[in-house]
């Protein structure tokens, strides 16, 4: 019998990484405008965020353009061009105009704060390894450009959410070769340290946020620490305007081949493994168990001491194991996906949401509903006009006894009636590997043929798919978890220290699990989600597809336990009427959004600036995902009156 795993159809990555890739690609900068907010002159007192009034925060590329422009440029003979190097550059040059004018094209004239839908204020990324310049054989920090974010701030009368970006993203800065050069400063997988890898048409640096204590950190608390002391010259009036600060953006744990190795079929290689994070994770257990003969009970395993054990990372299937505890996959904290996606044409779908029921042994389990995006099958298939598509259940197999299991995926596309969509045979093993045994069955439920207007796939489990259950596995991503909150917390602390320490905080992470073909623990994001124990930080989340108009994250935020957040990207990935949109913001105002990000083109006397483009933008010329058309909705909410 074959039990090892097969290939399937993989979801390419969306959303959550591939906006902030482009931006770091095309240097542009995030853009998420909403609100019909009058143009003001140039150091107005900038608009109070009225208490309970969501404010939309475009992220416009005005980096590379403006703010890292040299001191003199050399002139082009354009005059438009030329003019938007002036505003830039010079003693008093800022990046203010062209948020200005960028707005311009989007916000409807005539309008008045008080009749728009909600404010209209911008985004201001600060990427913090561009603030360096080289001098001697060390890094200063380019003064000029710390002082043109400040500037901009000051000569931009709108509210600003400010974006401290440093991400694994590479932005091309000349310190970021120096720093990769440095292994201290990457995430190692059992096989060491990663080297640079690519997403899309953006580098990766897998930098490690195993421990603070790097040049990586060091220098990002420097660039930091030297913006913030600037923006605190401001006077009160221009602070005032900062709504809040993001900081880092998506901070996650990485893993080898990041463009396409987000879901179960590559060898299991995750971060990090590196001597400080096995040292970490060795006192973290001693933490929780304080003897090892309480770490040995749970575990089933006979250590001497917390010095002898080590991260698991060995396959079982493949790679001989001095002990069992060195098993690790995706699956072997102890659960597994049975996943897929289904499309149906059948006119009643439209009122009524087809459901996913899952069986074991004649035993149901549980059902899903079809909602989550799968943007894969829409390209595969655009006949079918929407992504909305998947389904996902994460069954514990740790109920079931070792052997063989039937599981039965069934589809429920009218209440109370059910079609058999398809059978996976699956082993669960136990650690001496002794060959499974088929369990007895139940007979399934009363169902129906299914309909032949029905196309699907089922992508997990599949068939003749072994699974080992590892103790140690759920401590290991409980511990990996913890390195991202820690990290998050120690550069909040960062900004504590600043006169912006009771501006609100948020983190800027993405939601993996909203994937339905991603393994989630590879990220260990989930604890960085959750409201924390200690500390003001407050969440930050990156939207896409369905997650940003969906029911989901509504009901998944709803158990978290936070009382407000901020959208640090959002994009439908569809186009939408101006009604549909405005009842997306008008939901997540209602729902505890503090503000809302989406990008958008830098424009400048009318015209877009010439760069590269990013793909998420919403722009009248940008067709790809519907951003044409939610461009037009959102200049039309806009419009309207509150």
């Amino acid at each position: 019998m074959n039990l090892s795993p097969q290939k399937k159809m993989e979801t390419p990555p969306q959303g959550k990484t591939a906006p902030v890739v482009i931006y770091i690609a095309a240097a542009a900068v995030l853009l998420a405008g909403w609100g019909g907010t009058r143009l003001l002159s140039l150091h107005a007192p900038a608009e109070k965020h009225r208490v309970g009034r969501m404010l939309l925060a475009p992220m416009i590329a005005v980096a590379d353009p403006c703010i890292m422009q040299p001191q003199q440029p050399a002139a082009t003979g354009d005059a438009r061009v030329d003019a938007l190097a002036r505003s830039c550059t010079g003693p008093d040059g800022s990046a203010a105009q062209l948020v200005e004018s960028t707005l311009s094209t989007l916000q409807p004239r005539g309008t008045t704060v008080a009749t728009t839908p909600q404010l209209l204020g911008y985004t201001l990324a600060a990427p913090l390894l561009q603030l360096f310049r080289p001098e001697d054989d060390n890094w200063a920090i380019d003064t000029e450009r710390v002082q043109r974010i400040a500037r901009t701030i000051r000569d931009t009368s709108r509210p600003v959410i400010l974006y401290l970006f440093a991400t694994h993203f590479a932005t091309d800065a000349p310190l970021e070769a120096a720093l990769a050069s440095d292994s201290t400063n990457l995430a190692q997988t059992r096989d060491g340290p990663m080297a640079q890898g690519r997403y899309y048409d953006s580098a990766v640096n897998n930098w490690s946020l195993a421990s603070t204590a790097t040049d990586l950190t060091a220098r990002r608390v420097q660039a930091a620490r030297a913006l913030l002391s600037e923006l605190c010259r401001l006077p009160a009036a221009d602070l005032a305007k900062i709504q809040g600060v993001t900081l880092l953006g998506e901070l996650h744990h990485l893993f080898p081949d990041f463009e396409a190795g987000m879901g179960f079929d590559r060898p299991y290689r995750v971060t990090d493994y590196g001597p400080h994070s096995t040292a970490g994770f060795q006192q973290f257990l001693k933490q929780e168990f304080t003897s090892i003969a309480r770490l040995n009970r749970v575990l089933g395993s006979e250590y001497r001491s917390f010095d002898e054990v080590l991260p698991p990372g060995r396959d079982i299937r493949s790679e001989p194991l001095q002990r069992y505890t060195e098993h690790i996959d995706s699956f072997a904290h102890g659960t597994l996906p049975v996943s897929g996606w289904v499309f149906s044409d059948a006119p009643k779908r439209s009122t009524y949401p087809a459901w996913v029921h899952v069986y074991a042994d004649g035993i149901f389990m549980g059902k899903t509903p079809v909602e989550q995006g799968r943007q894969d099958v829409l390209e595969a298939k655009p006949e079918f006009g929407f992504a909305n598509t998947g389904w996902r259940m994460d069954l514990d197999f740790r109920t079931l006894a070792p052997g063989l299991h039937r599981i039965d995926v069934f589809m429920e596309n009218a209440p109370g009636q059910i079609s058999l969509m398809g059978t996976r045979q699956i082993a669960i093993m136990d650690r001496q590997q002794k060959t499974p045994v088929l369990h007895p069955q139940k007979p399934l439920p009363p169902h129906a043929q299914l309909s032949t207007s029905v196309q699907f796939h089922i992508d997990q489990p599949v068939e003749q798919a072994s699974y080992y259950y590892n103790p140690l596995v759920p401590l290991w991503h409980t511990f990996r978890g913890r390195q991202v909150t820690e990290y998050l917390r120690f550069f909040d602390q960062v900004v504590n220290a600043s006169c912006l320490k009771a501006v609100p905080h948020y983190t800027h992470q993405i939601i993996p699990f909203t994937n339905p073909s991603w393994d989630a623990n590879k990220f260990a994001i989930q604890a960085s989600l959750q409201k924390q124990t200690s500390g003001g930080l407050k969440l930050g989340v990156s939207l896409y597809g369905h997650a940003s108009y969906g029911a989901g994250f509504h009901k998944w935020y709803a158990s978290t336990g936070h009382h407000s957040y901020g959208v640090t990207e959002f994009h439908p990935l569809k186009p939408m009427s101006t009604e549909e949109l405005r009842q997306t913001l008008d939901r997540h105002e209602r729902k505890g959004a503090d503000f809302l990000s989406f990008f958008i083109e830098p424009y400048w006397q009318g015209k877009v600036v010439a760069r590269g483009h990013n793909l998420f933008s919403f722009d009248p010329e940008n067709r790809k995902f519907g951003a044409d058309k939610l461009y037009d909705a959102m200049r039309q909410h806009l419009a309207q009156p509150q």
